[in-house]
């Protein structure tokens, strides 16, 4: 990891209706770091990102974003974080101008720089010419780089991905990928929850969760060397090894709503 701790989660549980769906998850991410957590269905990724962007108080443990305990700091929290959500969060009766204006206004940006950091966002989003066109007339790849280019307008330190291709056709893959891939370059750090392995191969570290616990986190490398069984192991065959391939009947856990509030 590069420099000081941007994430610290410490000993994270949350159980649903008395069912544990997480347990004594720790992990850290400091600047430029880059971590993909990936684990079956109802494993407690979606749980675990819910803790980790305040979305949900867990019931054991700690969570500190840049060194604010999240707890009783949700608001200042949150406002280090880029979250871009699984499913599309975006009201498709507003335009991206629209929808630029009112995140500039939840997240208090300095009035007089809004139209500017606006346009930015837009150009940098490939959304200039649809700037005050109806979302509801877009394409799933447009969405995903407005959602993007909403995360990041407010400067945030640590950048959430849950699923971020889900949906996406191949085009819209690359082209995402390529914007991530920008922002990783530059030193953001990064967490990511995945199920397209291929993803998870190229961030720094990988964590594989399963049944609420995370089994390892090491670089791919490490984990193929370790966890593979033999020196052309794929992330795919970690991932077999550690959790298994039995199909999974469990029903799903309750997903935590990743709203975004009121910086």
């Amino acid at each position: 990891m590069i420099g000081a701790a941007i994430l610290e989660a410490s000993n994270l549980g949350r159980r649903f209706g008395g069912r544990e769906v997480v347990s004594g998850l720790s992990l850290t991410l400091a600047k430029g770091d880059t971590v993909a957590l990936i684990g079956p269905n109802g494993a407690g990724k979606s749980t675990t990102l819910g803790m980790l962007t305040t979305a949900l108080r867990p019931d054991t443990g700690s969570v500190h974003i840049g060194g604010l305990d999240a707890r009783r700091n949700p608001h200042q929290a949150r406002a280090l974080l880029g979250v871009l959500f699984q499913e599309p969060a975006l009201d498709d009766s507003m335009t991206p101008r629209e929808t630029l204006h009112l995140h500039a206004a939840l997240y208090a940006l300095p009035r007089r720089e809004v139209p500017a950091l606006i346009a930015d966002a837009l150009d940098g989003a490939g959304l200039s010419e649809a700037g005050d066109r109806k979302i509801r007339g877009f394409s799933g790849g447009m969405k995903r780089r407005l959602e993007l280019a909403r995360a990041l307008m407010h400067t945030p330190r640590l950048l959430v991905l849950d699923e971020p291709t889900l949906g996406l056709d191949p085009q819209g893959r690359l082209d995402l990928w390529g914007r991530i891939g920008a922002l990783r370059a530059s030193g953001m750090a990064v967490l990511m929850t995945t199920h397209v392995l291929s993803e998870a191969d190229t961030f720094d570290r990988v964590g594989i969760i399963d049944k609420g616990r995370l089994l390892a986190l090491d670089s791919p490398d490490a984990l193929k060397r370790v966890h593979g069984g033999s020196a052309d192991a794929s992330l795919d065959d970690v991932f077999f090894a550690l959790t298994g391939k039995a199909l999974r009947d469990t029903a799903q856990p309750v997903r935590p709503a990743l709203v975004r509030r009121r910086a």
